[in-house]
């Protein structure tokens, strides 16, 4: 069994090595693990502080894509080197190394598709107390959207089986920690949560550098997502709300009508007419978005099938060099020695 831990980078010279020096190379159920890293464009020395840390894959944006898709970048890799199981975690050396053996144990055991690491926020000094309330509240939203317990939604420390990474599909380019969470609650995949420790922050998170910012982004990542899964019910209730709202002035006229005091009520009439209409439209287009939905699961069916056949016929399996997509630069070097003894 083959475990490569990814690691998307933008500007990570000073943390990486600490960060490669921490993932362990024995773990048990785990006969191969190998490093790869997503250079998102970097403008300091990330990659030849990589080459020097002795990372056995390397795979490079020639611009800044954002970290949902260097994540998304990076499973592709993984796939084509043969991977097992990949674990995900960040080039700032927030999540301990000595972790990642709990966190694939479920998956080497057969017990889960995708493990995410609780970072018990709680106990994180460094944490402010608005941050930790935000946690929980964004993790029980997600827990509302997706259908999984998950405490620690947003935490990136994960890990994911062969099977889970071909078929999740992140399309968001800020985050993907919500987005497939949701899908692979909405898909059925099995995911559960184990207890992760964390390091001494080492520097200000890139993605909290604005907190409106931070919760519109994650909200709308939420909602197109869930939307996406299930769009009936989204736009059915919507169509109900707008329907009942147009009805209250429809029954203000009627009601002055049948007494003879009608004349001057018009407005209602016009206004809660207005109001029906547009929950007529917003049902029609819940039935129409539902069928997209439908073509929307078909799509994500095939697009599986043509990734397993792609990487079949590839002769996918390890020391495979993975080809470059657009805008990508690839090397592979020889496993280390720790990696394979």
């Amino acid at each position: 069994m083959k475990l490569i831990v990814q690691i998307p980078c933008y500007n990570e010279e000073q943390t990486l090595p600490a960060t490669v020096a921490d993932i362990p190379r024995r773990i048990e159920g785990v006969d191969t693990v190998e490093v790869l890293i997503v250079d998102d464009g970097s403008t300091d020395g990330t990659v030849e502080a990589a080459r020097r840390a002795g990372v056995d894959h390397i795979v490079q944006h020639t611009g800044n894509r954002g970290l949902a898709r260097s994540f998304a970048t990076g499973l592709a890799a993984c796939l084509k080197q043969g991977a097992d199981i990949i674990v995900n975690t960040d080039g700032d050396n927030q999540y301990a190394g000595a972790s990642i053996p709990d966190l694939v144990r479920p998956i080497v055991e057969g017990r889960a598709d995708v493990v995410v690491g609780d970072r018990r926020t709680d106990r994180i000094p460094h944490f402010s107390r608005m941050k930790k309330w935000l946690q929980r509240s964004g993790s029980l939203l997600v827990r509302y959207l997706s259908g999984l317990a998950i405490p620690d939604a947003v935490s990136g420390f994960r890990a994911y089986s062969r099977d889970a990474a071909l078929r999740l599909n992140v399309l968001s380019d800020f985050s993907y920690t919500v987005e497939s969470l949701i899908q692979a609650g909405r898909m059925g995949l099995a995911v559960t949560s184990v207890p992760v420790e964390t390091n001494p922050k080492t520097r200000e998170s890139r993605l909290f550098r604005s907190l409106p910012g931070f919760l519109w982004k994650q909200l709308l990542t939420m909602f197109r997502s869930y939307t996406m899964y299930r769009s009936l019910r989204v736009f059915a209730t919507l169509g109900l709300v707008l329907l009942m709202i147009g009805l209250v002035p429809v029954v203000r006229f009627l009601i002055y009508f049948l007494l003879g005091q009608g004349e001057g009520k018009v407005q209602s009439l016009i206004l809660g007419a207005t109001f029906i209409t547009l929950g007529y439209v917003t049902f029609v287009s819940a039935l129409l978005a539902d069928a997209i939905a439908m073509n929307r699961r078909l799509l994500e069916t095939t697009i599986e099938t043509v990734r397993r056949l792609d990487l079949r016929e590839a002769g996918d399996g390890p020391g495979r060099d993975a080809a470059a997509g657009p805008g990508e630069r690839r090397e592979t070097r020889p496993p280390s020695p720790a990696a394979v003894e």
